[in-house]
């Protein structure tokens, strides 16, 4: 008998945990905050008062994502590497939404205009 795949450890750390780092990352190379929750709010569908409660909750990343109001159609626009990792060769899945995430903030942080990050 085969064991079921064990998950990722990152899928059950929460979003607020790691959100600072976010955060940081933007705001060390002179981005807001407002940048990186527009980011999440057009990657997941959240409103600012939905992504503010998820983080308060401190839902993890499988549930942030797995339940997303309305995960953007645009996000299979997002390409590139993230830790070495080509993010369209990624199975579709909750690690392929992160890491869509972290290519944002990425790209946040290394001044590429809004209009391209949010793929418009």
């Amino acid at each position: 008998m085969q064991d079921a795949p064990t998950k990722h450890r990152i899928y059950a750390v929460s979003v607020a945990s790691v959100y600072p780092h976010y955060l940081a990352k933007a705001e060390k190379k002179g981005r807001t905050k407002a940048e990186v929750d527009q980011i999440i709010c057009w990657l997941t569908g959240h409103t600012q008062q939905s992504l503010d409660a998820e983080l308060a909750q401190k839902t993890n990343f499988e549930d942030f994502f797995t339940q997303a109001p309305q995960m953007n159609a645009a996000r299979s626009l997002i390409t590139g590497s993230i830790c070495g990792v080509r993010v369209e060769e990624i199975e579709p899945s909750t690690m392929r939404e992160i890491r869509y995430l972290d290519k944002m903030v990425d790209e946040l942080a290394k001044g590429k205009a809004m209009s391209k990050i949010l793929r418009s």
